[in-house]
């Protein structure tokens, strides 16, 4: 190489590090790491760091926003206050851990709400937690560090404490909102509780706790994705509508794909033993509507696992509109209750006048469950005077425990119409595999229901149904016992169906196939 070839390349080099530098600067002012420890945290999970990392938040959010970042450590906090354009990242071996109340460590009180009448206390109050945010945009939560909610309660809190957190994260009619990566263990009352919020990601979350796990409230425009959830003693993943807001609005725009629930002893799941408490009856399960004022629409659920907790439970009883759901490929194994709970009812929780809701354009296809309770089958109840519609169950596979007796076979479902929304109160069904009550078009296709231990109930019954349409039904049934029931059921048609002609009848009461 020449003498003039190595000083044009000398040039070069100087002048693509003053260009690449210059960049560097220029992304470090308008986007800079706002390191915790910079700003007086220890990190070693003894001093109270919370003062620190407020301050780290509030200096990048006067700098116009920027990630205020964890390196590995314990950090022992209360109440954070997230702010605008921030967003929290927790490397590698980084863990906040949610300090126990003492006269020294407080977390922020419980807000004032005007409403508190519609719902659980719990969903009122947002302030009394570990990490907060209301009224902001543009903020995340990124892994794929630790929080640990080893100070946060499981209810409201202990007699006479005040200054008690009891939620991990809360946030508040936020929008734009990134929660990632990180691993949540003992989250207190929900690890998430989120109200309000527009443009929410949720994704590659672990959380291994001892109640809710998300609870997705009046929220538009949500993602959940590869999320893992284990709550023995509470919901998984929670849709929800409700009055916290102090006016109904619907949760709509929903998908959850690529999930795991599940209901083993908490801590079980994070360190791979998955260890069954003897003799519970876990939760764990997805599920939407136990507040149910403001509606769910537009909802898809597809691609995840159930192991070890309840079923799916689809709920209407607070004058909601749920309505165009989807919910596809989807294994379960170990169910506890009935896999299958649609409900709409009339507990009417919310301001009076309120007519009573509606369930509708639900489809359920392409579902493997496996070694599911004995005590129910499916159940699908709506009101006398106001029937679900429009439900299509599809190439759907389900192996009860079986062992129903000729005695619960005569069982009477009891009405419930009033009540809190929850398939263990109905107790035993007297089929083995569905129960339908109060429903206008129903279509059953595909559908294939057996029993590992002999069952001597139907596999189905329903009552009060105006247009089943059943096509290509595969059935275990015990000697002697009918394969449908039919009671008050107009418009029913069967075809293609192992061992029962194909039938259609106009009007059908108390009648057997």
């Amino acid at each position: 190489m020449t003498s003039d070839m190595r000083k044009l390349y000398g040039c070069f080099f100087a002048t693509f590090m003053l260009v690449f530098c210059s960049i560097q600067t220029a992304n470090a002012k308008t986007n800079p790491f706002y390191n915790v420890k910079d700003y007086g945290a220890k990190g070693n999970g003894k001093n109270l760091d919370s003062k620190a990392i407020n301050k780290a938040i509030d200096v990048a959010a006067a700098a116009g926003g920027g990630t205020v970042y964890f390196p590995a450590g314990n950090y022992l906090s209360v109440t954070i206050h997230l702010k605008s354009n921030i967003a929290l990242y927790l490397d590698q071996g980084a863990t906040i851990i949610a300090a126990e109340t003492s006269p020294s460590a407080q977390y922020d009180l419980p807000e004032k709400n005007a409403n508190e009448i519609y719902q659980d206390y719990g969903h009122c109050h947002f302030h009394n937690s570990l990490i907060v945010g209301e009224n902001l945009e543009n903020i995340s939560i990124l892994g794929p560090g630790r929080i640990w909610g080893k100070g946060l309660l499981r209810s409201t809190r202990k007699e006479g404490e005040n200054g008690y957190g009891n939620k991990t994260i809360s946030l508040k009619l936020c929008r734009n909102v990134i929660l990632k990566d990180f691993t949540v263990f003992h989250g207190g009352w929900f690890v998430l509780l989120l109200n309000g919020l527009d443009n929410v990601t949720i994704d590659n979350l672990k959380m291994d706790t001892n109640r809710d796990g998300m609870d997705i409230i009046s929220c538009k425009n949500v993602r959940v994705s590869n999320c893992s959830v284990n709550s023995p003693h509470d919901d998984a993943i929670c849709l929800k509508s409700d009055f916290a807001l102090n006016y109904p609005r619907a949760t709509e725009n929903v998908t959850i794909t690529n999930c795991q629930v599940s209901g083993f002893v908490e801590g079980s799941f994070l360190d791979g033993t998955l260890k069954k408490e003897e003799g519970d009856s876990p939760t764990g399960r997805i599920k939407f509507g136990t507040e149910s004022n403001g509606g769910f629409k537009n909802i898809t659920i597809s691609n995840c696992v159930f192991d070890y907790c309840g079923g799916f439970a689809l709920e209407s009883v607070d004058g909601a509109l749920l309505e165009d759901v989807t919910i596809s490929n989807i294994a379960m194994r170990d169910i506890v209750n009935a896999p299958i709970f649609i409900r709409l009812g009339e507990r009417m929780r919310g301001p009076a006048g309120t007519p009573v809701g509606d369930v509708k354009r639900v489809i359920i296809s392409n579902i493997v469950a496996y070694d599911v309770n004995a005590k129910q089958g499916a159940l699908i109840v709506g009101l006398p005077d106001h029937k679900i519609q429009d439900i299509s169950l599809d190439n759907i596979h389900i192996y009860f425990k079986g062992g129903g007796t000729k005695e619960q076979a005569a069982i009477k479902v009891p009405e419930l119409t009033k009540e809190y929304p929850e398939p263990s109160r109905f107790g035993i069904t007297p089929s083995y595999g569905f129960f339908i009550r109060d429903v206008n078009d129903l279509k059953v296709s595909n559908v294939e229901t057996s029993f590992i231990t002999e069952d001597m109930r139907p596999a189905y019954i329903l009552e009060n149904v105006d247009g089943a349409d059943f096509q290509h039904i595969h059935s275990q049934k015990s000697e002697g016992v009918p394969t449908i029931i039919l009671r008050e059921v107009k418009n029913f048609n069967i075809e293609n169906t192992a061992h029962i002609p194909n039938t259609n009848w106009i009007d059908a009461n108390n009648k057997e196939l």
